[in-house]
């Protein structure tokens, strides 16, 4: 029988899921979600914040829903692509550190904090001295590893690879060079490497939802950029679904369309 508190988070979960389900028919809403986004790039919102001392170019809401896709798929091992100040390998390494904590409670165990089977490898064609300097120097560097080079070049791929062999479960987040090209090549090379329930989150996706002019010292804007880039890449390969109720859910994220579920 169940407890009174599994029913209320039942009924919790299935109101949430009726939420959601209902906000693509609100229009004006979104209207104004996409506005938000169109002004916060303008404004460069997403380099105010910081995760434990480092910043990290996310909005608050992609950072809440990668926290709650780590807890879903408690990974061993997550691949990002672009390091940028590290705030968002931190995000991830944090979140490992969470999860060894939660295991060794429930299971009894006593863990030293510096070790850990769980890893972020973070990949940035420029770590730069000061950002690697300040990576190595964080608490949460035991687990974190880095690799220098392009995201799309034979050898970093072949390292990358080597090393997902040791890891069951790999969450993989692709947030580097934001090109069509570009990304469908980090698609190809790392998207196979996600667990079957796991994900391969692709960021900055809401840049086809931007206006022809908001990026002109970039080589990406609308027609050129990871949203394609996605497109293309689930035409041409089963497994993946875009997994449109957590970008319903959020909103406002820079990542529509961007978050990918590996079903088989």
């Amino acid at each position: 029988m169940k407890s009174s508190d599994d029913n209320s988070f039942s009924q919790f979960l299935r109101e949430s899921h009726d939420s959601v389900s209902s906000y693509p028919s609100e229009t004006e809403w979104n209207r104004q979600s996409n506005q938000w986004l169109v002004r916060a790039f303008d404004k460069r919102y997403m380099y105010n914040f910081q995760w434990m001392g480092r910043p990290i170019i996310q909005t608050p809401v992609d950072m809440v829903a990668m926290l709650e896709l780590a807890w879903q798929v408690k990974p061993d091992l997550i691949i990002e692509t672009g390091i940028a100040h590290g705030g968002s390998l931190m995000l991830s390494a944090s979140m490992l550190a969470l999860l060894d904590m939660c295991e060794a409670i429930e299971t009894g165990a006593t863990i030293d904090p510096k070790q850990s089977k769980r890893k972020v490898l973070g990949i940035d064609i420029d770590i730069r001295a000061h950002n690697r300097a300040a990576i190595e120097a964080h608490p949460m560097s035991s687990r974190i590893e880095m690799i220098q080079g392009s995201s799309i070049s034979p050898d970093v791929i072949e390292q990358v690879q080597q090393i997902a062999k040791g890891y069951e479960r790999v969450l993989v987040c692709l947030d580097s060079n934001h090109t069509h090209d570009h990304v469908l090549a980090e698609l190809e090379a790392y998207a196979p490497l996600t667990s079957v329930g796991s994900y391969c989150v692709v960021f900055d996706t809401i840049v086809e939802d931007m206006p022809a002019d908001m990026f002109p010292d970039r080589p990406w804007g609308p027609g050129n950029n990871p949203k394609t880039a996605v497109w293309e890449y689930l035409e041409k390969h089963d497994g993946f679904k875009i997994d449109k109720d957590i970008h319903n859910k959020l909103m406002i994220t820079v990542a529509p369309d961007g978050y990918l579920k590996r079903i088989f």
